[in-house]
């Protein structure tokens, strides 16, 4: 049970970091230092106070780039490979119950790497959408929202995985279902 529970909390962490990159390693360094979360033991410097520092200032200068005008479109493109490897790498900080190391990197990946990816690229589309619908006035509105949704979840994720797994879940049917629904429409006319 454990290392499903370290799965549920890599998927919601890593989701996060599709909204914002740094905020679920902070979250997680705040977590490790007051006891909250258990670490892999290559990844237990994740709990110090000189990483804590780091994933803050990066925190602070990520939500701030995304509020300068096209600098958040720059992001976007490095923001989504970037935001994968955060995944990958905050999944396989916590998923370490198993003697295999092979299966671990593996669920790292597929798990945290896609959850990431997946919402890194719903919110670079969002943007996109933003922009050609308000001309980039709307971005900031859009920006504060992800920066949110990417709090919320990485607390959630933490202290309450279930419902943050459930979260994620219930957002990728929802995108799912509108997608295909477009396409269904495009397809008809």
């Amino acid at each position: 049970m454990d290392t499903l529970l370290s799965v549920g909390i890599g998927i919601a962490l890593s989701a996060a970091s599709g909204f914002r990159i740094f905020v679920p390693p902070l979250v997680m360094s705040i977590a490790a230092l007051y006891g909250h979360l258990q670490l892999a033991p290559e990844f237990r410097w994740i709990g110090t106070y000189p990483a804590l520092i780091a994933f803050a200032v990066a925190t602070c200068i990520e939500i701030a780039a995304y509020y300068i005008p096209w600098v958040d479109h720059a992001l976007d493109l490095v923001s989504t490979p970037t935001a994968i490897a955060v995944g990958t790498f905050i999944t396989k900080a916590l998923v370490h119950n198993t003697s295999d190391p092979l299966l671990e990197w593996t669920v790292a990946v597929i798990a945290g790497g896609g959850a990431a990816g997946l919402f890194q690229t719903l919110t670079g589309m969002l943007r996109v959408s933003s922009t050609a619908l308000t001309g980039g006035i709307g971005n900031p509105v859009v920006s504060t929202i992800e920066a949110i949704c990417s709090f919320i979840l990485s607390v959630l994720g933490i202290f309450v995985p279930i419902l943050a797994v459930g979260l994620v879940v219930t957002a990728v049917i929802f995108l799912i279902q509108k997608l295909l629904q477009k396409r269904t429409n495009i397809s008809e006319s």
